[in-house]
């Protein structure tokens, strides 16, 4: 071989190499590990970390408020997250179709970056899809802790997953297992309990939401069963219901046994059951801002209890770790992120947020394996939701939204959620269950017919809503109309006054009265009153006609001055859209089960005052709950069976249903 061969043959060999290497390299670029879903999620974070910039890393822990969010900005900035904030919504009445639409469109934004990483949409669906009108709307929670039923909470969990997911949404700010230790707390209702055991218990809601975990997997693993299930939040971390005279977003004074023994216990549970997100609360510990709190964000829900999800921040709640808020906003960026908070909710000002962040991560304030770990549990969580293999939603699921099933379900919820508390003035004269079959029923009280005021806060709209119009459901007034013989005249005043009452010739009385419609802050009360004028009304019906009222409610109200007048009192909590399940326990159809779930107070003096405390007086106990008997159950089902030819029979039957009843409660 001449020289000049030897120098072909090599260059060709060279060019053979680099060519072979070219093509590897190619085949590499095109097989991304991160788009291959039998690759073990560890690996795929690993592979899709690897390749991302720190803007796209950045990117992926901001979640910004859908009314900030385009196609376009979604694109240019690589965010990882959008939210509806309490009554969001992309029209007035949206439709599902209608979401599905708006979610589709930002995904098609986050999905035509460069990486390809699809963003995911959170909502509040605090009790049912409450954003969204025509959806199932069921009992807040202070009502789910006075059933007291586990298995309950996972077919309701499973309902609320499949009428988000209807709605193209895959992530909820859902449950709050706050345990409320004071009722002047402005969130009260969604709490579950004060007893730290119920909230614990109820925690099976995360099980219908994300789905059951498979045996064998690792504590603390995120897991969200398919396409029909949603990731759920654990919130707030940790001890919101628990700050000085229930003043939201306030200071929590306690040791640490009391933090780990009351307030820990549901967030210990909810890990084990692969909890996706955990959200940061508001409050302080000791006067140490939560958001701040790296010993117990990133030391104990990420190192003790080994929690391998992503930690959120509450709305523009890392503004709030400096007095005043956003007073120096870099310091509080810094002290959240370095203190474990992996995904922020920036609603509005992000770009002020990106390029603090990147700020500090440039400038090594903040060091670059706490934005690894950051965006890598997040996308950790979108993995094992499965959003990169369907980033889109289909309309598949459309008619679950409000279907019947779910609203026989919350009709359900309503039944095991009242807790009777008065029937009678002697344990001789029982009043409940009401005869169907009777001449003429006064209903009266501001809560008897406005289903805004029966569902309370966080429903269509961040406070809630007054009226019928603004979703769909049936108010206790509708109830009863349904519930009676179609004999009996209903006659509904909102505020009759005593002689009415006395004139109108009524058989008996049903009395709504409560509170009004608030949220967070706006719950705030040192007096726990009911809303005007619903002593007035109590008063004039009650001491005129045989009564039951029933109190639509967050919380324990003042009610003693009202109850020698009362004959019987329920407390139906925020019973949500499907008022039917109260009449179903007010005519015996089914007896009353539910138990407090908290101290019913006598006077605010009191507070707070949790079972267990020294100083316990209550006017109702922790746990206290009337049913009615079998018995008293023939009476309604005889008494509604009135029109047929066997009056004389039925009298017999009532007669001796009474005198039972009398025997068994003397």
């Amino acid at each position: 071989m001449n020289r000049k061969s030897w120098i072909c043959c090599w260059v060709g060999t060279l060019l053979l190499l680099w060519w072979s290497c070219s093509c590897k390299s190619a085949l590499a670029d095109r097989y991304m590990k991160y788009k291959d879903p039998k690759q073990p999620v560890a690996v795929r974070v690993k592979d899709v970390i690897g390749r991302m910039t720190l803007e796209e890393k950045i990117g992926q822990m901001v979640q910004i408020d859908r009314t900030t969010a385009t196609i376009q900005i979604m694109k240019d900035y690589y965010i990882g997250s959008v939210l509806s904030g309490g009554g969001s919504t992309p029209l007035p009445k949206a439709t599902a179709a209608d979401w599905i639409k708006m979610v589709n469109d930002y995904q098609n934004g986050s999905l035509s970056t460069r990486l390809g990483i699809p963003m995911m949409y959170g909502i509040d669906a605090v009790h049912g899809h409450n954003n969204v009108f025509n959806a199932t709307i069921f009992p807040h929670n202070i009502g789910l802790g006075a059933a007291r039923d586990p298995e309950l909470m996972r077919r309701i969990g499973d309902a609320t997953a499949l009428e988000v997911r209807a709605t193209g949404i895959p992530y909820v700010f859902a449950p709050c297992i706050a345990v409320c230790r004071d009722p002047r707390w402005g969130r009260c209702y969604e709490s579950y309990s004060e007893d730290p055991k119920i909230v614990k218990e109820m925690t099976d809601i995360i099980i219908g939401l994300q789905g059951e975990i498979p045996n064998g997997s690792r504590k603390g693993i995120p897991y969200v069963a398919g396409k029909k299930k949603v990731a759920a939040c654990a919130k707030h971390f940790v001890g919101d219901g628990g700050t000085t005279n229930g003043d939201n977003e306030a200071n929590v004074v306690s040791t640490r046994h009391d933090l780990l023994s009351i307030h820990m216990p549901a967030y210990y549970d909810s890990i084990i059951k692969g909890v996706a997100t955990v959200m940061a609360s508001y409050s302080s510990l000791n006067g140490r801002k939560m958001h701040a709190n790296h010993d117990l964000l990133t030391g104990f829900l990420k190192g003790t209890l080994k929690f391998k999800g992503f930690v959120i921040s509450d709305w523009q709640a890392i503004d709030k770790i400096t007095s005043p808020p956003h007073a120096n906003y870099t310091y509080s960026i810094e002290s959240s992120i370095l203190a474990g908070v992996d995904m922020v909710m920036v609603p509005y000002n992000f770009t002020e947020f990106i390029n603090d962040l990147t700020y500090l991560v440039k400038n090594k304030f903040i060091p670059m394996d706490r934005i690894d770990d950051a965006a890598g549990r997040i996308l950790s969580v979108k993995f094992t939701m499965g959003l990169f293999e369907n980033p889109y939603t289909d309309f598949s699921l459309i008619n679950e939204v409000g279907s019947q099933e779910h609203r026989n379900l919350a009709r359900e919820a309503v039944r095991k959620s009242l807790v009777l508390l008065k029937n009678g003035k002697t344990a001789n004269n029982t009043l409940l269950p009401l005869p169907k079959k009777v001449s003429k029923i006064l209903v009266a009280g501001s809560h008897a017919d406005n289903l805004g005021y029966q569902c309370g806060g966080w429903t269509i709209t961040w406070q809630g809503f007054d009226g019928n119009d603004a979703t769909r459901g049936t108010t206790i007034l509708g109830a009863i109309k349904s519930a009676v013989d179609p004999e009996t005249q209903v006659v509904y005043v909102e505020n009759p006054d005593s002689k009415y009452a006395t004139s109108g010739e009524f058989d008996y009385a049903i009395v709504a009265v409560g509170e009004h419609p608030y949220a967070e802050s706006g719950g705030q009360s040192t007096t726990l009153t009911m809303a005007d004028p619903g002593p007035d009304v109590i008063n004039n019906v009650c001491q005129s006609v045989k009564c039951v009222v029933i109190v639509i409610s967050g919380r324990p109200l003042v009610i003693e001055p009202y109850l020698p007048s009362i004959d019987a009192l329920v407390a139906a909590w925020l019973p949500g859209t499907e008022g039917q399940g109260i009449t179903d326990l007010l005519f015996g159809d089914y007896v009353f089960t539910g138990k407090l779930p908290r101290t019913w107070f006598r006077t605010v003096d009191q507070l707070p005052m949790n079972f267990g405390d020294p100083h316990y007086d209550p006017l109702f106990p922790f746990g206290f709950g009337l049913t009615t008997s079998k018995s008293a159950m023939t009476r309604s089902v005889s008494a509604a069976a009135a029109g047929r030819p066997y009056v004389l029979g039925i009298m017999v039957s009532v007669f001796i249903g009474l005198y039972i009843q009398s025997i068994l409660l003397t």
